[in-house]
């Protein structure tokens, strides 16, 4: 069965650099039913100052940095364990590079959500665009509905920026105002379990992203509240279940139904 809902194992930065630790993560991920890995690049040298000069931020981010042949390990290696490969970016320097690597699909975050340019630049030079709503005002929503190609390209995904998130804000009714201005939805989740997406699959999201992570105990804030694998197949199993529930049958009665209609009416009617 070819999955309709897409699931997204966002590892982030959760391998602070080690390309060893990736692959595992990577691994998981496909074995607990990820259709895609997704990581997230920037450039150091691009980052204004700001508290996590302060507060070992800065030290964690240049730890946590890809390279241009960090990228194409990744990519190989989603490739080698038959998983998608792609990233989250902050600057259109990087999409140029990263459209060098993958041109099917690229993802804006939230932070980014406000920066018109980088959107439109996405929309013209990749496939497809997922659009993350976390912290946005739906003013700054509406506005990337005029960009060129974006009906076509674009998905865009519920998100509630909140690292975690609490399960009272998650939100879900957002997710119908979006289907009203989007093809697709999607859901980037930051709540610790699996149950707000279970609650997007159902509302109709295609795309699917959680953190996810093998350990949290590894350092890094986003590794404490990510799923882990045996999280990720449950997700991955109501998935595939719900989409099977979604089978159009028709309306007639069906033939595993056949013996009950022949034998069973008026049973007790003697």
């Amino acid at each position: 069965m070819t999955n309709k809902i897409k699931l997204i194992a966002e590892i982030g930065w959760n391998h602070m650099g080690n390309i060893q630790l990736a692959e595992k993560m990577i691994k998981a991920a496909a074995n607990s039913g990820a259709d895609f890995c997704k990581f997230q690049t920037w450039s150091v040298e691009n980052l204004k100052k700001g508290p996590w000069d302060k507060d070992g931020r800065r030290q964690i981010y240049e730890k946590a940095q890809l390279s241009f042949d960090d990228h194409i390990k990744l990519k190989k290696i989603c490739l080698k364990h038959k998983v998608g490969f792609f990233t989250s970016l902050f600057n259109i320097n990087d999409a140029l590079m990263l459209n060098k690597i993958n041109k099917k699909i690229i993802k804006i975050p939230s932070h980014e959500i406000h920066n018109k340019d980088l959107i439109k630049k996405c929309l013209n030079i990749f496939d497809q665009v997922l659009i993350s709503t976390g912290a946005a005002k739906w003013t700054e929503i509406k506005r990337i509905t005029k960009i060129n190609n974006y009906k076509k390209k674009a998905i865009m995904m519920h998100c509630v920026s909140s690292y975690p998130c609490e399960i009272k804000n998650i939100n879900l009714p957002r997710i119908e105002a979006l289907k009203d201005i989007s093809k697709n939805v999607g859901y980037s989740g930051h709540y610790f379990g699996i149950e707000d997406a279970i609650g997007a699959i159902s509302v109709g999201c295609t795309y699917i992203e959680k953190h996810f992570t093998i350990n949290r105990k590894l350092p890094g804030r986003d590794n404490k509240f990510a799923l882990l694998p045996g999280d990720l197949k449950k997700v991955a199993k109501f998935r595939d279940n719900f989409q099977l529930m979604n089978i159009d049958r028709g309306l007639d009665l069906q033939k595993c139904e056949m013996s009950t209609y022949k034998d069973y009416r008026g049973r007790w009617s003697k």
